[in-house]
């Protein structure tokens, strides 16, 4: 299994979650980056592990990324693009390097990485691709334009590969989770000195893993993970976009994001 962002704090629960189902894994982490502890701990729990540097910007170091990987651990059966960027800002505010930053690594380098390993999964007529989207790519929440534009992107994704491969044996799955109490949202929390919204409330972390192994045994197309049901608030808003961005915005989303622009704002003053 090769794993994408095994650094951030979702990736450490779903290298785990795989090692305890003695899953052989492939930990991508940034240049510079170390898995020491999580490795020992994986091996602890009998997972055999190997800790890949690569820069998901470069087209190069992806390619050389999947060889690598062949080579030491064989064909992958399971990518879980899991890595990804976030910068919350005004968008007018935001850098070009930013911008595309966050594209390359939320979209670009899932889409190339899932191009690379499908040929291998095809010949063997078995294989799952696993994107970690968010909600925001369900309702696109302010100051979150590039991170709500790929997350959307991964969705749309997922189902194509599904409806282009179907009965080939191999398939996609896309996880959304909402506000989960690890990485980005831990982040952002300590920034700004508030919580998500009420309404949509926390997940644990190990969700996530749950939600990623339950998509692949049972070839799930999606599953949103929100401790409350937000798809009857996704289909609101799909048949009344005016009256359901308003909804939106009373949820308190774009408030919790305006926060932490506001804290951002002030610790650089």
């Amino acid at each position: 299994m090769l794993l994408t962002g095994a650094p951030g704090g979702l990736g450490a629960f779903m290298a785990r979650a795989f090692a305890d189902r003695k899953v052989r894994l492939a930990l991508v982490i940034p240049p510079g980056g170390n898995l020491e502890e999580l490795q020992k701990t994986l091996k602890r729990r009998g997972g055999e592990s190997v800790v890949f540097a690569c820069d998901l910007r470069d087209a190069a170091q992806r390619r050389q990324l999947l060889s690598d990987v062949r080579q030491q651990l064989g064909s992958v059966d399971i990518l879980i693009n899991n890595a990804g960027v976030e910068f919350t800002s005004a968008y007018h505010e935001l850098s070009e390097e930013n911008i595309y930053g966050t594209l390359r690594v939320n979209l670009e380098a899932p889409m190339i990485l899932a191009r690379l390993v499908l040929p291998e999964m095809l010949e063997r007529k078995r294989g799952h691709i696993v994107n970690i989207s968010s909600l925001a790519g369900k309702s696109g929440p302010a100051f979150q334009e590039p991170y709500a534009a790929t997350k959307a992107g991964l969705i749309a994704f997922t189902s194509s590969l599904r409806a282009t491969y179907r009965g080939s044996g191999v398939s996609a799955s896309v996880i959304v989770p909402g506000f989960v109490e690890t990485g980005i949202y831990t982040k952002l929390k300590t920034k700004s000195g508030c919580s998500a919204p009420a309404f949509l409330g926390t997940s644990p972390p190990e969700a996530i893993p749950r939600a990623v192994i339950r998509a692949i045994q049972k070839d799930l197309p999606e599953i949103i993970v929100n401790p409350l049901p937000v798809r009857p608030l996704l289909a609101f808003t799909s048949l009344f976009p005016s009256l359901g961005e308003w909804v939106i915005d009373k949820i308190g989303t774009n408030d919790f994001f305006r926060r932490v622009v506001e804290a951002q704002k002030r610790a650089r003053e």
